[in-house]
C-alpha cells in the first residue's frame, strides 16, 4: 500500500509541474498560415498575403503618414515595401506590411495574427512583376496551403490547395491511443492486475474512453489550436478519471480471487489516468506533432 502511495503522490506531482510549465510556455498561441510553394524556381521572389481587412492583431495598412509607418527599413526593404505598397487589387485587399522572401525556403508561414480572408501575392524584384491569388479563407487554427508553381505564367492565378496533413493526424492518433494502453497495462501490472481478464478489460475500456478523447482533442486542436487543447486535455482526462473508474469499481471485483476492492480499483484509476496525461504532456513537448 505504501507503494501505491508513492505512486499516487510521485503523478499528482508530476502533473502539476508540467501542467503548469505548458502553460507559462504558451499562454496565448496564435493562428497560422502557412504555404507551401512547390516547384518554385530559384529567381528572387518576396511573398505576402493581402487582406480583406485593414488589419490584425498588431498589423494594419499603411494611411499614408510618416507615424502610421512604424518600420525602419533598410534601402533594399524599403523598395521592396514600396513595390508591395504599389500594389493596387482589384477587390480592395490591403497590404499589410509584412512580407517574407519566398524563393529561400519555398515558404510563406504567417505564424502571428494572419488576416482571416486573404489572396497571397507575390513579387519578383528582377522583372519587376507581381503574381497574385484568388480569395481564401483559413479553415483551421493552423491552416496549410500548397501552390503548385509548375509552368505558371506571370499573368496566371495562383491556385491554393488545402493540404491539412489528415494522414499524420490519424497515425498521431493511432500512435496516442497504444501509448495510453500500453502505459496504463504496465500500471496494472504495478499494481498487482495481472490476471488476463483484468487486463482485456483494462485494453477494451481504453480502447473506448481514448478513441472518444482523442477524437474530441483533435477536432479542438483544429478548430482552437495547442492552448485550447491543453486546457481540454486536463478537463477531459478529469471525465475520463471518473467514467473508468466506476467501470473498474464495478468489475475488479469480479474478476476472481483474491477480490480486488473497489477502493484500489477507483485509485489505480487515478494513477493511470494521471501518469498519462503527465506522459502525453511529456511526449507532446518533445515530439509536438505526435500529440
Amino acid at each position: 500500500m505504501k507503494k501505491q502511495m508513492r505512486i499516487v503522490v510521485f503523478s499528482v506531482l508530476l502533473v502539476a509541474v508540467l501542467f503548469s510549465v505548458t502553460a507559462r510556455a504558451d499562454i496565448t498561441p496564435k493562428p497560422s498560415v502557412c504555404i507551401t510553394f512547390e516547384n518554385m524556381g530559384s529567381e528572387l521572389c518576396y511573398g505576402t498575403l493581402l487582406s480583406e481587412s485593414s488589419s490584425t492583431g498588431p498589423l494594419s495598412a499603411w494611411d499614408g503618414t510618416t507615424e502610421d509607418n512604424p518600420y525602419e527599413y533598410s534601402q533594399e526593404n524599403k523598395q521592396i515595401w514600396n513595390a508591395f505598397l504599389s500594389y493596387e487589387d482589384p477587390d480592395g485587399f490591403y497590404f499589410l506590411q509584412e512580407w517574407w522572401i519566398c524563393s529561400e525556403t519555398h515558404q510563406l508561414d504567417w505564424t502571428y495574427y494572419p488576416p482571416e480572408t486573404f489572396k497571397i501575392l507575390l513579387y519578383y524584384p528582377e522583372t519587376e512583376t507581381f503574381v497574385v491569388s484568388g480569395i481564401y479563407e483559413r479553415y483551421a487554427f493552423d491552416s496549410y496551403f500548397t501552390v503548385d508553381m509548375n509552368n505558371l505564367e506571370s499573368d496566371a492565378v495562383l491556385v491554393a490547395n488545402t493540404s491539412y496533413e489528415y494522414t499524420w493526424e490519424f497515425i498521431s492518433l493511432l500512435c496516442r491511443l497504444l501509448f495510453t494502453i500500453a502505459l496504463e497495462i504496465g500500471i496494472a501490472v504495478l499494481f498487482g492486475f495481472r490476471r488476463k481478464k483484468l487486463l482485456i478489460w483494462i485494453t477494451g475500456i481504453n480502447v473506448i474512453t481514448q478513441v472518444i478523447l482523442n477524437v474530441l482533442l483533435n477536432a479542438i486542436n483544429y478548430h482552437q489550436g495547442s492552448y485550447a487543447f491543453v486546457a481540454y486535455y486536463l478537463l477531459f482526462e478529469v471525465v475520463v478519471f471518473v467514467i473508468e473508474a466506476i467501470c473498474y469499481a464495478m468489475l475488479f471485483p469480479k474478476a476472481g480471487q483474491p477480490a480486488i476492492s473497489r477502493k484500489k480499483a477507483v485509485l489505480y484509476a487515478f494513477v493511470a489516468n494521471a501518469c498519462s496525461f503527465a506522459g502525453g504532456m511529456l511526449i507532446a513537448r518533445a515530439i509536438p506533432g505526435i500529440f
